[in-house]
């Protein structure tokens, strides 16, 4: 019988700690193989539902929340309850300062009278002595004696800016009493200048300056300026050079401007004049006066003795040159006296 080999005495038996390292290796290898599984609570969190299926799945909590957003809409209040502001749209200025126009009933549709147009007006609140009849009436845009009231060429611009039906009040410009309604119930169709031939234009500027030479020789020149003015609006549209009226009309507009007190304006349209007829005497003259009155005096004197080099029999413009004169050396006067307190 073999017996097992003996170790030495002093010897150590390493065998046992092999197989015992080698038992381990075989143990870690194995756990490092086996696959790992997700951890329980990940995988709970992504097949728990989210908050959106909640509320679908709870119809509880929907009728809760669809009941919260009405509270809080009523809550606000609704906008009919407010009272709606004043818009910008409501108000129209008139382009040459003579109204403001607040519009208290909208009007349907986009067309507005015209030249030609026949209005079916109601007027309430005008003066008395304005020439308008209080009630209804009906009106011929451009044409008609109307426009020569003191009314007339107001009431002519704000139905211009019009539609059919609406109302509206017009305030005047240092007026402290009470607006004037206006209602525009009706009116036919009419053209706008643009539409009109050359020579319609001009035969309606012919009739305007007619009637307004006749309003002047009458002793009403601002009637006549109204006239002539129309008239030249008319005539501006037309193509270069224009028509040869507009220089009468400018001149003629000069003269009422001066009885009307408004030197600046005259001598503006006499600068029109003298642009196409730098000789024009009565424009010159008529300047004259303007610039004296606007105390002007070198320009005024310049002007006048333009008229006498040409026209030496002039009385008009020496009797006005002469007055210029006077009132220059007054002002010489004042100044040298005014320098005679100061310096001496």
């Amino acid at each position: 019988m073999e017996t097992p080999p003996v170790n030495p005495v002093g010897e150590k038996d390493t065998s046992q700690p092999q197989q015992q390292w080698e038992k381990n290796l075989d143990l870690t290898t194995q756990i490092r193989q086996q696959p790992r599984d997700p951890p329980t609570e990940i995988l709970e969190l992504r097949v728990s539902p989210d908050s959106d299926s909640q509320i679908l799945e709870n119809p509880q909590e929907t009728e809760k929340l669809a009941a919260g957003l009405e509270g809080d809409s009523r809550s606000h209040g609704s906008a009919s309850e407010v009272p709606e502001p004043l818009q910008a749209s409501d108000l129209w200025y008139c382009p040459d300062g003579s109204f403001v126009k607040k519009i208290i009933i909208r009007g349907h549709g986009l067309d507005k009278p015209k030249l030609g147009s026949r209005c079916r007006v109601q007027a309430f609140g005008f003066t008395l002595g304005s020439g308008l009849p209080e009630g209804w009436t009906e009106l011929t845009m451009g044409l008609g004696p109307w426009r020569e009231e003191t009314w007339g060429e107001l009431i002519e611009k704000c139905l211009e800016s019009m539609c059919q039906g609406e109302q509206a009040e017009l305030q005047l410009p240092g007026c402290s009493g009470p607006p004037v309604r206006l209602t525009l119930a009706s009116f036919t169709k009419g053209r706008d200048s643009w539409e009109l031939e050359a020579t319609e234009k001009e035969a309606l500027a012919r009739e305007e300056r007619a009637r307004g030479t006749e309003l002047f020789r009458a002793g009403n020149p601002e009637s006549a300026a109204r006239c002539y003015g129309r008239a030249l609006r008319l005539l501006l549209t037309l193509p270069p050079p224009g028509s040869p009226e507009r220089t009468v009309l400018h001149a003629n507009l000069a003269a009422c401007q001066l009885l009307l007190g408004q030197p600046h304006l005259a001598a503006q349209s006499c600068d029109r004049v003298l642009e196409r007829e730098p000789g024009h005497l009565k424009a010159l003259y008529r300047r004259g006066v303007a610039q004296a009155a606007l105390g002007n005096l070198e320009k005024a004197t310049a002007d006048l003795k333009k008229v006498l080099a040409v026209d030496p029999k002039n009385r008009a413009a020496q009797e006005e040159l002469g007055k210029v004169i006077i009132q220059g050396k007054k002002q010489d006067a004042g100044l040298a006296q005014g320098l005679r307190k100061m310096f001496g």
